[in-house]
């Protein structure tokens, strides 16, 4: 050890180091909190397996890798990081003092700054492979409405960076070559300004969707439906490409009118707060096609607008084909009760079907895929939403603008499809399952900036806020750092 030191340092006080004298100081540096360990389980676990060896030191000084770790810290500015976050200066200063013949006099400082910068490295190190690979926060941890499947670092990613042979290579092999992370880098690099942004707030929006590019929650199937809920829309890609694309409505947002931004935001947005009609981000398999669907009320919608508009309309409810239900049995004259005058209590005991036809709310056909959050794809009678710029104005679930060409592109030619077809058009319908042969995977997602394959840019209004909550995160990281 202290002859390898030596060499490549040519301070001589290292050829007194002996891994002897060495673990002991490493060992009381690993437990010391002041040492800020981001990850001190796992770095902890590996040393003390492998007999307290500085790996980073002894492995890579004698071919100058070492160096090469706080040039790409230093660009982490590129990627819409602080260098801060990863140590970078800290590092430069103890690589700096490491090859500076006259700066260490002793072989206790000597242990001393081994310790110090061999857990720096391997802290910095695993910190930005993290970050890189896997962004740097945890989506289900900052958002109430997020459930797509995401893959988080553990301590086997995190471990196998001490099993490096080259710090250049590893480096390089984890920067994100995705042609969308390279064009919103490019654009984050290059100052772009959107019109009717501000350069902070455009800045802010490459920033947080970089974020997003970094999650591990892609699609890993080649053909899949994407609903993107700022961008109010489908579309069906295959092999990468959009091959079915239609407009959308999605729930109503807390943010429609966009009154909050990237540019003005407090302590009290790191707290995710959705308005109850906002479209969850998921993702799961579409199974059946429900072809004149029966609409079960949800007792959120029954008590603040069907009870609502029967009390103004005795005939409201007949009129939209609307059963009523007393402890589960059907009334016969919904018509004779005074909704006006129940109460909240009375209120519980109703349930509400919309049966089948052109009022229905669901529409012609309904697509369903299992989630907690009781959302589907489905038709609309209400056709006019479409024409909206902004199209966040449902309870939650998702309107399709062409049902029957969706239906198509899911079943392809042939019987199934002849009959949701067949069905759809029918004056007096009957409710019909159509299961899927092969279920076909739904993501729907939240992303406000993109590229599109010309390598232009989109970007969309922050319609729930979650750009804004993403912003607060990181910016309450980097404050901890």
């Amino acid at each position: 050890m202290g002859k390898s030191l030596f060499d490549k340092t040519q301070n001589k006080v290292f050829k007194d180091i002996t891994p002897e004298g060495f673990a002991p100081v490493f060992k009381k540096a690993l437990e010391d909190p002041k040492t800020k360990l981001t990850n001190p389980k796992v770095i902890q676990a590996y040393y003390s397996s492998n007999d307290y060896d500085p790996t980073f030191l002894m492995e890579h000084l004698a071919n100058n890798d070492l160096n090469v770790l706080p040039d790409y810290l230093a660009k982490a500015s590129e990627h819409g990081l602080d260098p801060k976050m990863f140590q970078t200066e800290k590092l430069k200063s103890l690589l700096a003092r490491f090859y500076d013949k006259k700066a260490i006099k002793t072989t206790d400082e000597a242990y001393e700054d081994m310790a110090q910068l061999e857990l720096t490295i391997a802290n910095s190190l695993i910190n930005y492979s993290n970050a890189l690979q896997f962004g740097v926060m945890n989506p289900r941890r900052i958002y109430a409405n997020y459930y797509t499947a995401t893959k988080r670092p553990d301590s086997i990613s995190m471990s196998s960076v001490f099993a490096v042979k080259s710090l250049k290579t590893f480096l390089d092999s984890i920067q994100p070559k995705d042609s969308q992370y390279v064009t919103l880098q490019k654009a984050l690099i290059s100052n772009v300004i959107v019109p009717g942004l501000t350069k902070e707030e455009t800045q802010r929006t490459l920033l947080v969707n970089l974020e997003r590019l970094r999650w591990k929650n892609k699609p890993s199937e080649s053909r899949y439906v994407l609903v993107n809920i700022p961008a109010f829309e489908l579309d069906l890609m295959d092999g990468g490409k959009s091959t079915l694309n239609m407009k959308v409505c999605v729930g109503e947002g807390r943010n429609n009118d966009r009154s909050d931004n990237l540019v003005e935001y407090d302590e009290s947005d790191k707290v995710d707060r959705p308005f109850q009609r906002e479209t969850p981000q998921l993702n799961s398999e579409i199974y059946v096609a429900e072809v004149n669907p029966i609409w079960n009320i949800p007792q959120s919608i029954a008590g603040k607008e069907i009870i609502v508009e029967a009390a103004k309309d005795k005939y409201y409810l007949a009129n939209k084909n609307i059963n009523v239900y007393k402890n589960e049995k059907l009334v016969d004259d919904p018509e004779t009760i005074d909704w006006a005058s129940i109460s909240d209590s009375e209120k519980a005991e109703y349930s509400f079907k919309q049966q089948p036809g052109e009022d229905n709310s669901l529409g012609k056909v309904k697509f369903l895929f299992k989630n907690s959050s009781s959302v589907y794809l489905h038709d609309t009678p209400a056709k006019l939403a479409f024409n909206k710029p902004v199209r966040a104005v449902s309870h939650g679930c998702v309107r399709l603008e062409k049902p029957l060409d969706f239906a198509h592109a899911l079943f392809g030619d042939g019987p199934k499809y002849n009959l949701i077809a067949k069905y759809m058009g029918e004056d007096k319908p009957e409710p019909t399952s159509v299961m899927l042969n092969k279920k076909m995977p739904v993501y729907i997602t939240y992303v406000t900036c993109w590229a599109e394959p010309g390598g232009n840019l989109q970007f969309r209004k922050d319609v729930y806020g979650l750009d804004i909550v993403l912003y607060a995160h990181l910016q309450k990281f980097l404050a901890n750092i």
